[in-house]
């Protein structure tokens, strides 16, 4: 599955345009998963591809899980969308 990742800053930690923040998220994210930096000005959107068992919804919680982590704390989940098909799980 090729899922979306979109992430807002708090406003509670570093400037928001940090692609350094993209990177470390993506280090917390589980090792198996194909992970590309999309975007990190503003906001933080990851495309990750996932074996087929796994839902959007299940990468959400993983997602928010990962954002549990001090050094990323500060960004929030504000979508998990799967490309190509389905609504997106909202943060």
């Amino acid at each position: 599955m090729l899922v979306e990742v979109t992430m807002h800053s708090a406003g509670l930690g570093p400037a928001a345009n940090s692609p350094i923040d993209g990177i470390r998220i993506l280090a917390l994210l589980p090792e198996q998963w194909r992970k590309d930096l999309r975007q990190a000005n503003g906001e933080i959107v990851i495309r990750v591809e996932t074996d087929d068992d796994i839902t959007s919804a299940q990468v959400h919680a993983m997602v928010t899980e990962a954002l549990s982590d001090p050094a990323v704390s500060h960004w929030r989940l504000r979508a998990c969308r799967p490309v190509g098909a389905g609504p997106p799980v909202e943060g």
